[in-house]
């Protein structure tokens, strides 16, 4: 079962400039930017009361970022889920037909596994699954 909504990623062209964007929109700095050599991905994350909003930069052409970017441009990338146990809620969502792009959690960002789910089967959007490491 899905606690509450982690976050929301934001695809960004340039992380200097979208950071002073966001700092000047929500009013509060990044508490936290950290890079994701897996993903090859910069992230930089804004909160604001219970809601987090993590900025992507890609750090390579090939990475899905990257594509993300070339596709669709600056945007909305996914929605993050908080999960109490990653691996209990992967065998719920597949037994109820949704497809999992990664059969295997990985480490994210913000000390998280995470899991995402193709959008062909959530109504488009890029879900991630996420669950603190401990």
């Amino acid at each position: 079962m899905v606690n509450k909504i982690e976050h929301i990623g934001i695809a960004v062209k340039n992380m200097d400039e979208a950071n002073i964007l966001f700092e000047k929109l929500l009013g509060v700095a990044s508490y936290k930017t950290e890079t994701v050599e897996t993903e090859k991905v910069v992230t930089s994350f804004f909160q604001t009361g219970a809601n987090k909003i993590e900025l992507l930069m890609a750090t390579d052409p090939e990475s899905p970022i990257a594509k993300f970017l070339e596709k669709k441009g600056e945007g909305i990338h996914h929605i993050a889920f908080d999960v109490e146990d990653i691996f209990a809620e992967m065998e719920r969502l597949k037994k109820e037909g949704f497809e999992l792009i990664n059969d295997i959690p990985r480490k994210g960002a913000d000390n998280k596994l995470v899991v995402f789910l193709y959008p062909k089967s959530t109504n488009g959007v890029l879900i991630e699954l996420c669950q603190e490491i401990r």
